[in-house]
């Protein structure tokens, strides 16, 4: 038994004391086929090239993967820190097939493997609209629904246009580095079949400190350019540069690279793009820009063949004139909240009074889109759903669920006419948002007394007598009760906030988050102690699974538990993007 124990002990040692090697595209990748990548292999030891051993499937590397890759003697890491060797072989691509890769040199090693797939020959769809509700929740949903449509002994007076999406499939959010998420690397595994690293879009996030040289992905902009004549267009009320649209176009390790993602928007050049975020298009001369260097990228865009639209009635212009392509930047930073929009005028809605809205944007995208006969595929974000739940403005939110969801419904209208669309509805991940029940005022009571569960909660009073879909007014008499699970320090209100959007934590002088202390004299407002470190001054995202829904031709692929990675291979095999022999 000693002897036992020893021997055990002994292999325990020598599989501790192997160092790992670490290899991108990562274990377990799934990889369009003919869809280029960036290989690269990080040793932790400085090493002689002549170490250095790489096969895949048990050849020689060069002879798999069709060139020999640099040799990184020494890599940079923050101030100029040495990081170790690497190997680095951009642009690869790979027929069908599984790969295994093993990289070994002195007592560092690893192996992992890849699934590159193909497509059917011929595509089932012609047009893919893929919506992207950031943050959506399933509470966000009821909300929006109950809102809008009512609800009577129980059952909703109507339904949401997603409500009728046909296909389900519950989506898996997390990234490589976190249980937890964001919005950079979950829109970024949508558009390009790769999970990566928080805050990284269209790249493996490596050690270096250089956001640019990580090792890219393909994504599906650069798929379609790369194997269609398919028009691109992009819809979105948050900056163009922002982490959702920019998945679309861009890579980067850092999401915050807003100034050169607006470039690779260039290069690809969308035929639509809509959004707010022009202080990044503005040279840095120009009031208001936040870029540091002298490039004005209105007039490279111009140059380009964009026809530019800065308000609603400037685009409603632009649609009618018909330009090759279009651009609207409709604020300087991220647009205005729908509630404030429509209803309240607060935020920067005096600053900016004449911004679209997310349906009118995605009507226009979609009348200019469908001119190509090669058809396209268009991102729909709604962005501001994420935007006011992280502040915990949980009105604000479903307004923008709502709006977002109208937006839906001008797809849906589309697709009756175009039967060879395909649909997408999901969010990139979720907030833990909770609808708890009724806030009632109809008796005097404010704060904690207000907050009725069970029996006592009731129905809401809101009405909707303009028939636009959005209650006529937010602070209803009865309205619905929505809470967070994760909050900095803050009072709690128990109401709508009528005098522009929530800011419930501020800065002290130790740079920590404390509740804002403008609404402690709020009726009936109370101090909640915040369960999130001092260092955070909002909401947070939650681990939650996101639902999926979709409807038209390739929708049956959507289905059971799904990672966002796998919701790319549904959507490239809808439009056969990916041969099943490289050239």
């Amino acid at each position: 038994m000693r002897t036992l124990f020893a021997a055990l002990v002994a292999t325990t040692a020598l599989v501790g004391s192997a160092h790992a090697a670490t290899v991108y595209p990562l274990d377990r990748a799934t990889i369009l086929s003919g869809s280029p990548f960036d290989f690269k292999v990080e040793f932790d030891a400085m090493i002689k090239p002549e170490d250095v051993k790489v096969t895949v499937n048990g050849e020689d590397y060069k002879s798999v993967l069709g060139s020999e890759a640099e040799f990184v003697a020494e890599e940079k890491g923050k101030d100029d820190k040495a990081l170790g060797s690497a190997l680095v072989l951009r642009g690869v691509k790979l027929s069908a097939g599984t790969y295994t890769v093993e990289a070994k040199a002195g007592d560092e090693s690893k192996s992992v493997t890849w699934d590159v797939y193909a497509t059917p020959d011929k595509p089932v769809a012609k047009n893919v609209i893929f919506f992207l509700g950031d943050g959506l929740s399933v509470a966000h949903r009821t909300a929006a629904r109950i809102m809008s449509k009512g609800m009577t002994e129980g059952k909703a007076n109507g339904r949401l246009a997603m409500d009728d999406l046909d296909h389900m499939a519950f989506i898996g959010t997390s990234a490589t580095n976190s249980i937890n998420t964001d919005s950079a690397n979950t829109m970024s595994a949508y558009m390009t079949g790769h999970k990566s690293a928080i805050n990284a879009i269209g790249v493996y996030a490596d050690r270096t400190a250089d956001p640019f040289d990580d090792p890219k992905v393909e994504n599906i902009a650069e798929a379609l350019r790369r194997t269609t004549k398919k028009s691109i267009g992009i819809v979105a009320k948050s900056e163009l540069e922002d982490a959702t649209p920019a998945a679309v176009v861009s890579h980067t390790r850092l999401r915050d690279e807003k100034a050169a993602i607006v470039g690779m928007m260039l290069d690809v050049k969308p035929e639509v793009a809509l959004g707010g975020g022009s202080a990044y298009f503005l040279n840095k001369e120009t009031p208001g820009s936040k870029r540091k260097d002298d490039k004005d990228y209105i007039k490279l865009f111009q140059d380009a063949g964009y026809t530019i639209a800065t308000n609603s009635a400037e685009l409603e212009k632009v649609a009618t004139d018909n330009p090759e392509h279009m651009l609207g930047l409709f604020h300087t930073g991220n647009m205005d909240y729908a509630l404030d929009r429509l209803q309240l005028k607060k935020g920067s809605v005096d600053k900016f009074p004449d911004q679209p809205g997310l349906v009118e944007m995605t009507k226009v995208a979609l009348a200019k889109l469908d001119q190509n006969p090669d058809g396209f595929f268009l991102m729909v974000e709604g962005s501001d759903i994420d935007k006011a739940s992280h502040p915990l403005d949980m009105e604000r939110a479903v307004y923008d669920t709502i709006e977002f969801d109208q937006a839906i419904g001008i797809a849906r209208e589309y697709q009756k006419d175009h039967p060879d669309t395909l649909i997408v509805v999901t969010g990139d991940h979720t907030h833990g948002v909770t609808l708890m029940g009724m806030i009632d005022n109809t008796k005097g009571e404010t704060g904690r007394e207000s907050f009725k569960v069970g029996a006592a909660a009731g129905f809401p009073t809101y009405t909707d007598e303009d028939h636009d879909g959005f209650p006529d007014k937010v602070d209803a008499d009865r309205r619905l009760a929505m809470f967070v699970s994760n909050f900095p320090d803050h009072y709690e209100t128990f109401q709508p906030k009528m005098d522009g959007p929530f800011e419930p934590a501020v800065k002290n002088e130790k740079g920590e988050y404390i509740a804002n202390e403008a609404y402690k004299d709020v009726p009936g407002a109370i101090f909640e102690e915040g369960n999130l470190p001092k260092d955070e001054s909002t909401g947070t995202h939650s681990v939650d699974d996101v639902v999926l829904q979709a409807a038209g031709p390739g929708a049956d692929g959507f289905k059971g538990y799904m990672e966002e990675s796998d919701v790319y291979k549904v959507m490239v095999d809808a439009l056969a993007l990916g041969a099943a022999k490289t050239n």
